[in-house]
């Protein structure tokens, strides 16, 4: 049996005192931080697992929309979007599919994912690429006063001069040509003043005898390029 000196006893003694007194609150906290680290590499492992099932289901979707397999992309988008609503993945692939079934003469259908993609996503650029789109399928169906809703609904500044246009639209169909040129004006002073697309609003404010604007003439006009409104943001890197 080992013999301890007098220092040697006091400080194992102490060891132990302290040990009694603070021991079991020690056990505790190295087990939380355990637990915590444990907890933190399980959740990234299935946030990454969602992520790659999430991404297979939207390839999924994608090859129906480019094959025009409106039964294959059908399965394919009701797995993603009972599965993985909340994923960056789901309302790009409700876009595409919404896209294909517009074009396949399913226009409810159409219309009932593009406002799927409007409550679901949370990117403010994929909410206005679908209400954009959503006002184009209510201005075929000639619902002007819900088209006009959508189109007035908050967007972002650089979607200002394509909504202003298409709200031009919208309100010529419905005979209301002053509010229309107002609306065209509106978009000529959003719009580049190099861009193309210019010339195209341009040609329908001489159509209703409007004088044309030069770009940001209106007080606060912004003269960003907005993206196509059918296009759809590229797929969201996997894991995020």
């Amino acid at each position: 049996m080992a013999v301890y000196d007098l220092e040697e006893q006091e400080k194992l003694d102490d060891l132990k005192a302290f040990w009694k007194r603070w021991g079991n609150a020690i056990s505790t906290a190295v087990i939380a931080v355990c637990i915590a680290y444990i907890a933190v590499q399980g959740w990234r492992w299935w946030t990454a697992r969602q992520a790659e099932e999430a991404s297979v289901l939207y390839g999924a979707v994608s090859a129906g929309v480019r094959d025009k397999d409106v039964a294959k992309a059908r399965d394919a988008m009701a797995q993603l979007s009972s599965k993985f609503a909340g994923s960056g993945y789901a309302p790009r692939a409700a876009l595409m599919y919404a896209k294909l079934l517009w074009d396949g003469g399913d226009k409810a259908g159409a219309k009932t994912q593009y406002q799927w993609a409007i409550d679901r996503a949370t990117e403010d650029e994929l909410k206005a690429v679908a209400r954009y789109r959503l006002a184009e399928a209510l201005l075929d169906e000639k619902a002007y006063d819900q088209a006009l809703a959508a189109l007035d609904a908050k967007h972002p500044d650089p979607f200002a001069g394509l909504y202003a246009d298409l709200r031009g639209d919208v309100l010529v169909a419905a005979g209301r040509a002053a509010d229309a040129r107002s609306a065209y004006q509106a978009a000529l002073a959003k719009l580049d003043a190099k861009s193309p697309y210019r010339n195209y609003v341009q040609v329908k404010l001489d159509a209703l005898g409007g004088a044309s604007v030069p770009a940001a003439a209106v007080p606060g006009g912004s003269t960003t390029a907005a993206p196509p409104p059918a296009a759809v943001a590229p797929a969201p890197a996997k894991g995020k």
